[in-house]
């Protein structure tokens, strides 16, 4: 595939945001014509010849070893995550590999589904690389309340968050939430670079999201590993936890679980959102409007205090 594009703007600004002083380079006073380093200047550095870099930086990463790759890396001050990145629109860039699209199952095993189930006081789902939420738990659907339900997965979590209005309601930090995500999903772009649904997916939200479609130009990448996210809920208001990764080898699923301070008062809005849970009546015997979700309400208040 010709991935030139990518390479270049990501080589681009990268090399753009590294100032001659962050590099270590004297400054002699003037007006510099370009912003962050020159070519020259990240070839020296680099150990590579400025005709080399030029044309690494135009967006041709054949043949390239990894010797340079990490010598770039260290140049452009490039975290973790870009040196990964780096990494794999470099193999992407070679003719003779065959396509590196990693395996994502379209179904949770069924033992990963009673680990969920038994995460009765965590709310948990898991997702494909392309961010579909395939299961979840039920404190998950209680957290995620109309947003998440049973019959309406898979659900696209960066759908959602660009195309979605409601998300701005529900991720009460929503620009920081953006941001991580379209980072993420450049990452598997690097990562999945045959992979048709999730360039359908890209193609979608930055035709569809002016948002979306600004932080894509940014380049940039990110593991989506651990985060504390300010949620929404109608019941409970307000809660900040901490979503964690657990990868799930050789499915390309991750699980997400969230989870509050010991003691805080998160824990305690999700203890309550636990009993609430548990306590209220099916949704087959609710009463309609509000009734049903008072009722729950007393119930778990009750259930709290016998606790105490």
């Amino acid at each position: 595939m010709d991935n030139s594009k990518d390479v270049r703007e990501f080589l681009t600004s990268r090399r753009s945001r590294i100032t001659p002083a962050q590099a270590g380079i004297p400054s002699y006073g003037g007006a510099r014509r370009v912003p962050g380093l020159k070519r020259e200047e990240v070839a020296m550095l680099a150990g590579v010849s400025t005709e080399y870099y030029a044309r690494l930086e135009r967006g041709n990463l054949r043949g390239v070893s990894e010797s340079v790759i990490e010598a770039l890396a260290r140049t452009l001050q490039l975290d973790e995550a870009e040196r990964a990145h780096l990494l794999d629109l470099a193999r992407a860039s070679e003719p003779s590999r065959a396509p590196g699209t990693r395996r994502s199952s379209a179904k949770v095993r069924p033992s990963v589904e009673r680990i969920l189930a038994g995460m009765t006081g965590t709310p948990a789902y898991v997702r494909n690389s392309r961010m579909d939420v395939l299961a979840a738990n039920s404190l998950c659907f209680a957290l995620y309340g109309d947003i998440l339900r049973p019959e309406a997965l898979p659900l696209n979590l960066a759908r959602f968050m660009f195309l979605d209005p409601r998300s701005q309601e529900f991720f009460r930090e929503w620009d920081t939430v953006a941001d991580d995500l379209a980072a993420a999903l450049r990452a598997e772009a690097g990562r999945s670079p045959h992979d048709r649904e999730l360039k359908a997916l890209i193609g979608d939200l930055a035709t569809g999201s002016n948002e979306f479609a600004t932080r894509w130009a940014r380049h940039n990448v990110r593991f989506h590993r651990t985060a504390r996210k300010t949620l929404r809920n109608p019941l409970i208001g307000e809660i900040e936890l901490t979503g964690d990764s657990l990868e799930l080898p050789g499915e390309g699923l991750t699980l997400i679980a969230y989870t509050a301070e010991p003691g805080s008062h998160a824990q305690e809005q999700l203890d309550f959102l636990a009993i609430w849970n548990t306590t209220r009546p099916a949704p087959a015997e609710a009463a309609p409007g509000d009734a049903a979700a008072e009722a729950a309400a007393d119930a778990a208040g009750d259930a709290a205090r016998r606790k105490d």
